[in-house]
């Protein structure tokens, strides 16, 4: 009998709704506050950064279906639905009895996820009458995807992105200025935060907490600008759950359902896009699907940091969230997985993982890295180095399943391609790169700086 290896939705099967998690939660997550007034922030509240539409998506405890605009749906239907895909020679490589199937969300424009958040993002504010928009970027993903969805709804877009991810992968600045797009290094001298950490540490050489910084400041000192956000916050899980929905539906055409979803941590973005619609079932319908997200062990929130109240930036310009923190001012290692070089986790996940919904597992640079050359050589797409710790973290699973002969149904989301990243592997395979030991000590330091609210 042939095997099927890729599942696709047609066209009018696409989801026209995203899942909002928070609504079913069996503890609601806990809310934003007021860093001067330790208060709860309300939709005007963060209406004065984000558009008023995000807003009310990010504080919605109420409602678990939010219907996609039809402007988003069309834009969506230029690249959805994307590839289920099942892993065979991934597979064999690993003789494994596992089944192991991809969400390919590297075939979106500019190769990864990233896309499917920016396009509402950008929708909301240019219906709002929003001329600029504003971001922050790592590895660069969120940042080309914003620069393309802000040329899509007609914005001028403005980008600070990582110093050192600005160094390690050029292209991904040159793809967001080939939209148009003003891109700067940070931290720069172009604000007052930026000034102020480069005074104080004049090698400084980024973080997603100091571009954060500098992007709000900017979003909130000039005239009809709003700041957009790649990830961490709720209304930015909430539209990547069209990847999780799709997948059902994939699944269901697989004749399969997954044992265990897994994808890569940074904030959460893809993490929650995938995992939040099956976890879904597991708390309404009693499944026990297991949820792993995989971080790099040198920036491991999830697995080493606390569940605190904390700036989502530097600066301390945002207002403070709950989730699992490494201290706001966590300087993480120079790692090439730029995306995931955050200090917190999203607010969704931190209380999921609080409760017990969901586990992590932190991954070294080079297993990462050894993963997606295993990947790549089997499977045929080089994967972003983000993507390879969710890789990896599905080779372990796989193994285990090798050692105990269980047939486990493994799902990963392949959140983007590594093809603006060869340097990295470059550097891989010349036997450059290195694994980064990050102290207790050092953590322990940085958290007794949070601030004191519970």
């Amino acid at each position: 009998m042939k095997q099927q290896k890729r599942f696709l939705l047609q066209e009018n099967e696409i989801p026209t709704q995203w899942y909002n998690i928070a609504a079913d939660m069996p503890n609601k997550p806990l809310p934003p506050l007021n860093p001067a007034t330790k208060e709860p922030l309300s939709v005007e509240d963060l209406a004065h950064i984000f558009s008023e539409e995000c807003s009310k998506q990010e504080l919605d405890t109420e409602h678990a279906w939010i219907d996609i605009p039809e402007e988003v749906l069309d834009k969506y239907k230029y690249y959805r639905s994307t590839p289920l895909v099942r892993a065979y020679a991934l597979e064999k490589a690993l003789d494994t009895p596992a089944h192991i199937y991809f969400k390919n969300e590297s075939v979106n424009p500019l190769g990864s996820h990233k896309i499917n958040s920016a396009l509402p993002q950008c929708y909301y504010c240019k219906k709002e009458g929003v001329t600029n928009v504003t971001t922050e970027t790592g590895a660069g993903q969120w940042g080309t995807a914003l620069s393309y969805a802000a040329k899509v709804f007609g914005l001028e877009a403005a980008v600070y992105q990582v110093k050192i991810s600005m160094q390690q992968k050029p292209y991904r600045s040159l793809i967001m200025r080939t939209f148009g797009t003003a891109v700067v290094g940070s931290p720069s001298m172009s604000t007052r935060a930026g000034k102020d950490i480069i005074t104080a540490d004049p090698m400084h050489s980024g973080s997603l907490g100091t571009a954060i910084s500098e992007a709000i400041e900017l979003a909130t000192t000039t005239p009809n600008c709003k700041y957009t956000l790649g990830s961490v916050l709720n209304h930015v899980a909430l539209h990547q759950s069209i990847i999780g929905l799709e997948a059902e539906k994939q699944m269901e055409m697989a004749g399969e359902y997954p044992d265990t979803v897994i994808a890569c941590f940074g904030g959460g973005s893809n993490f929650g896009g995938i995992a939040f619609p099956f976890m879904r079932h597991n708390i309404l319908d009693g499944r026990t699907t297991k949820f792993i997200a995989a971080e790099p062990n040198s920036c491991p929130k999830l697995t080493r940091g606390e569940f605190r109240y904390d700036f989502g930036d530097e600066a301390g310009y945002t207002p403070l969230l709950p989730m699992y923190t490494l201290g706001h001012d966590f300087r993480p290692a120079n790692i090439h997985a730029g995306g995931l070089r955050y200090h917190g986790a999203g607010v969704i996940v931190s209380q999921l993982l609080k409760d017990g919904m969901m586990s992590a597992v932190d991954i070294p640079q080079l297993e990462s890295f050894e993963a997606g050359i295993l990947f790549s050589r089997t499977e045929g797409i080089i994967p972003a180095p983000e993507s390879s710790h969710a890789i990896a973290a599905t080779i372990r699973e796989a193994k285990k399943c090798k050692e105990t002969g269980e047939k486990k149904v493994i799902l990963f989301n392949l959140s983007g391609h590594g093809l603006i990243d060869m340097t990295a592997y470059d550097q891989y395979l010349n036997g450059d790169l290195r694994n980064y030991d990050i102290p207790d000590s050092e953590i322990q330091k940085n958290l007794e700086n949070l601030p004191k609210v519970m």
